[in-house]
């Protein structure tokens, strides 16, 4: 029996952000960078793999820890060659450089190459394995045949595509401010270069694939401009070049007939809050960076990105979503779901955990932006006090030792799941709380029609009933509370 594919698609405790899918050997990989629940800032842990059947999308396996940080010799890994000059001190065991985002693609010589940066040392590295998610031991920088690395943009989220036409590395960053260091540099946008067959020797000049701020103006790029996170795929007879927008919370796509580009602009592929799907102003969740890329799966199409957690944007989890492609090649915006690899709605009768709500908002809508991120170096601002989050706690029963949970539903305060097929037998819903208040369950939208109400009054975790009533076919489903303060673990429909 296959397992319901859910979102986030890999177990709640894990978080793996910037997902790059590939299809190998009747097999989805995900290769992303890798968060630590809670932390202050991203991508503090080593490289973990993780992959599924094409044709069993909830099954995922874990693969283990495929690279580690300091195998990279700016974090001291061993090198017998001159090192490439980066823009910040070479990292150390106790204060090494992070892993960012990756991709990595099967190479002509049929093995398989990783690309990543090191935080913002704008310098890509390679390592190279036999299978794709094996253990992989560092290659070599990228740059030219007599060491340099051109300074045409940021060296910065690299994606790759090796295919009979050769082998073609994308990369950039295009920043609205300036960081320190950078106050004169131009950024174009997203820049393409060309490899050698040893996969790591630059063999043609930069050029611009998509523009960013600086060379957008006038371009269909102006008003969703390239700023990081760029990613490649072909699918049928197009190239589709994803990014995130300098909008942050969007990832967007051109389109080309070759893999040099340039990419002409078509749109919105998704937004991680839902934002302009429909003519939609108002964020369904609290926003931050997205980073992922298409996949052509078992005959269906699906776009990958991230949500996040724990009130802030450096606890990011893996959602995926189908999206359509239409005969001229375009790709209508997808929304937002908690069924996304599933191939359809979840079936109604069974229980599931809230951490896969789709929809989390406070009462004031209006208030609902992005999560919580501090400065470079500085500390991590208070989370809002009407935030409601995903999060976790100690628990001796629950997988890996944690319960995870949606805490702060205060009065007014939403939860939504979508989608449901129901067979018109289902009466009955139990929901897992702690707190005091009246919880509503409504069909279809936060403010639809009340199917069942249900109450609490426990410093505990309580699980309390109430009827359900009139749902036949497909739904969605929102938890909004009627009044008071409550903490959501789970629900169970029968």
């Amino acid at each position: 029996m296959k397992a319901l594919g859910l979102n986030p698609y890999l177990p709640f405790w894990e978080t793996v952000p910037d997902g790059e899918p590939h299809v190998f050997d009747g097999r989805l990989y995900i290769f992303g960078s890798h968060d630590r629940r809670g932390a202050d800032q991203f991508c503090v842990e080593d490289y973990a793999g993780w992959s599924a059947p094409v044709d069993d999308l909830g099954n995922w396996r874990y693969e283990g820890v495929i690279y580690r940080k300091e195998q990279d010799p700016l974090n001291g890994g061993p090198y017998d060659k001159e090192l490439p000059k980066m823009d910040l001190p070479l990292g150390t065991p106790e204060n090494p450089h992070y892993l960012y985002a990756p991709d990595v693609a099967k190479g002509p010589d049929g093995r398989y190459y990783l690309y990543y940066s090191l935080d913002f040392s704008n310098v890509v590295s390679v390592a190279v394995c036999d299978t794709p998610a094996g253990q992989y031991e560092f290659l070599d920088f990228v740059r030219t045949e007599d060491g340099r690395i051109p300074d045409v943009g940021r060296w910065f989220d690299p994606a790759i595509l090796s295919e009979e036409t050769g082998n073609y590395l994308y990369y950039g960053f295009a920043p609205e401010f300036r960081f320190p260091g950078m106050e004169g540099t131009v950024f174009p946008g997203s820049q393409m270069v060309k490899l050698a067959d040893d996969m790591h020797t630059i063999i043609s000049e930069p050029v611009c694939v998509a523009h960013g701020i600086d060379t957008a103006k006038g371009t269909d790029y102006e008003e969703h401009p390239f700023f990081e996170a760029s990613s490649i795929r072909k699918i049928g007879e197009w190239y589709y070049f994803v990014y995130s927008s300098l909008q942050g919370n969007e990832l967007c796509y051109g389109m080309a007939k070759t893999p040099e580009g340039p990419f002409e602009y078509k749109g919105v592929v998704i937004s991680n809050g839902d934002l302009g799907l429909n003519g939609n102003t108002l964020a369904v969740n609290y926003t931050g960076n997205n980073h992922g890329g298409l996949a052509e799966v078992d005959g269906k199409v699906y776009i990958f990105g991230h949500r996040h957690t724990h009130g802030t944007q450096f606890s990011r989890q893996g959602t995926a979503e189908e999206v359509q492609i239409l005969e001229d090649g375009t790709i209508p915006q997808a929304e937002v779901t908690s069924c996304g690899l599933n191939g359809g709605p979840l079936p109604a009768k069974g229980a599931y955990q809230s951490y896969i709500a789709c929809h989390i908002t406070e009462k004031d809508r209006e208030k609902v932006g992005n999560a919580v991120m501090g400065g470079p170096g500085g500390a991590l601002p208070k989370l809002p006090e009407e935030m409601p989050y995903v999060t976790e706690e100690t628990d001796e029963h629950g997988e890996k030792g944690l319960k995870p949970y949606i805490t702060n539903l205060r009065t007014g305060a939403v939860a939504g799941f979508k989608y449901f097929v129901f067979d018109g037998t289902e009466d009955c819903i139990e929901i897992e709380l702690r707190g005091t208040g009246a919880v509503e369950v409504l069909a279809d939208a936060p403010d639809g029609e009340v199917k069942a109400v249900v109450s609490i009054d426990s410093a505990d975790w309580d699980i309390v009933s109430g009827s359900l009533v009139g749902l036949s076919g497909i739904h969605a489903l929102y938890f909004r509370v009627k009044e008071g303060t409550v903490d959501f673990a789970a629900f169970e429909i029968r």
